[in-house]
């Protein structure tokens, strides 16, 4: 073995401007590659949510039926409770192909007509405004997220606070429920949301690039999908308070 390739598998597969972050022990463009994998499948889940629930808005005998009447309720019941159904078989089976794809794919539709029906009767101009925000903010914390990685900031200190974090919405969400705040205890509970989010998004991007295995593209992206879509509704719920 030469010792310029020696140089190069000791280097990591690249040049030190090409490694992630200080230290990084493997192979640059093979995470780069992973990366790449990762956001395809993301984008594509978007486009397919942006899909899914502009049929739901836009047709609307689907939101009527489902919200206005009687017999849709149970329907719409079995539609919030979809994306829990999926998710457990969904993490059984992100290592193998074809059934991480398929389940996937149920997913994120599940996923999407619950966006759609969130979005239904919500005017026009918040969903924008909710679009654009949770866009420049998800754009904008990922670039940080891989300039700070790039300059040693290491993130995963962040899990047990967003674990808790997480529980606190969960039985605030459950008070709120039996006992209604009003809409004041609503924007909080979106704000909160919205910055509980975000740090997901800096965690779980965190984790893409220094903690995933190659073989957890499809879990990589759920976890980044589910940070994406829950800053949008957390998003659209203060807007809407707010509007109110």
């Amino acid at each position: 073995m030469s010792r310029k390739n020696k140089g190069d598998i000791e280097s990591g597969g690249g040049i030190n401007g090409d490694q992630l972050y200080p230290m990084m022990m493997e192979s640059p463009q093979l995470r780069w590659a992973f990366i790449r994998k990762v956001y395809v499948i993301l984008s594509i889940q978007l486009l397919l949510t942006v899909a899914v629930a502009a049929v739901v808005v836009f047709v609307h005998p689907i939101s009527h039926f489902l919200l206005k009447t009687k017999a849709g309720l149970p329907v719409f019941i079995v539609i919030l409770i979809l994306p829990f159904l999926f998710l457990c078989p969904l993490f059984a089976y992100h290592k193998r192909h074809p059934w991480n794809f398929l389940l996937l794919g149920l997913f994120t539709i599940s996923i999407a007509f619950a966006v759609g029906l969130s979005c239904a009767f919500t005017k026009g101009r918040i969903i924008l405004e909710a679009a654009i925000l949770t866009s420049v903010v998800v754009i904008g914390l990922t670039l940080y997220t891989f300039w700070a990685v790039k300059r040693g900031h290491d993130f995963n200190f962040l899990g047990p606070f967003l674990l808790g974090s997480i529980l606190v919405l969960c039985v605030f969400a459950f008070i709120q429920i039996c006992f209604p705040l009003g809409k004041l205890s609503l924007m909080i509970y979106g704000g909160l949301a919205s910055i509980i989010f975000c740090g997901y998004i800096i965690y779980d991007t965190d984790n893409l690039i220094k903690r995933f295995n190659y073989d957890e593209y499809i879990w990589a992206a759920v976890s980044l999908y589910l940070d994406i879509v829950n800053l949008f509704l957390a998003m659209l719920g203060v807007l809407r308070a707010a509007d109110s």
